[in-house]
């Protein structure tokens, strides 16, 4: 019986293993403007690199508390457009985004993580190394690790998919993270002095800054939602 059992069971897993599928899914930055620090319009944004070693779109992945994979979760453009992006828009909530010809400051960086999962708690986590460049001389003014980490209650099998939350909490962490980065007097402190210092850029990865140049807002790709989709 007990042999029968376990057939039975490894019957189940597999079947939801080739049952696993792929949902794609917008990011949205939806900081309020009571938690945002006015600036400058002196910042444009380039391209982060991602730097997470995995697929452009891969975002995570819903798995059985025995770890089957059930359902993977992607972004709809490569992460490195989400996470710029997400840039573009917190400049522009705190009036500092301007054309890439008028800025002073180039946001740019490295996608250390960014990612979701789903194991018995949904859980959502970003972490991000922003630099600050000038623009006139491509000098770094500033460069530091900035994270965010969100996560929801007990996920209860047979109430839906777990999708829409984990999109939820992964925004939110790279929400936090990109305000946390924006914020930071570090960072404000160093613009306003005219980008005479800077920290050395700390955590694992290269420091590489791809692109074909600043850009501003990065275009298409966006759904019309309540709050911004990145």
């Amino acid at each position: 019986m007990k042999s029968l059992l376990s057939f039975a069971t490894l019957l189940s897993v597999l079947a939801l293993a080739a049952c696993s599928t792929t949902s794609q899914v917008s990011l949205d930055y939806a900081s309020g403007p009571g938690h945002v620090k006015p600036g400058s319009p002196e910042y444009s944004t380039r391209l982060f690199s991602d730097q997470r070693g995995l697929g452009p779109l891969d975002l995570g992945t819903v798995r059985t508390q025995i770890g089957t994979p059930l359902e993977h979760v992607q972004t709809r453009v490569p992460i490195s457009e989400v996470v710029t992006n997400a840039f573009g828009y917190g400049l522009q909530a705190r009036g500092m985004l301007t054309r890439p010809r008028a800025a002073r400051y180039i946001v740019t960086g490295d996608i250390l993580d960014l990612y979701c999962q789903m194991l018995v708690r949904p859980y959502g986590y970003a972490r991000v190394r922003v630099t600050v460049l000038e623009a006139g001389t491509g000098q770094i003014i500033h460069s530091r690790v900035y994270t965010g980490e969100r996560s929801g209650g007990a996920y209860l099998p047979g109430s839906g998919s777990p999708v829409p939350m984990l999109r939820d909490l992964v925004s939110g962490a790279l929400q936090d993270a990109v305000d946390r980065a924006l914020d930071d007097p570090a960072l404000r402190s160093k613009t306003r002095a005219g980008g005479m210092q800077y920290d050395v850029p700390t955590g694992p990865g290269p420091g590489s800054f791809p692109g074909p140049g600043p850009s501003s807002l990065p275009p298409r790709d966006f759904e019309d939602r309540p709050t911004i989709s990145i």
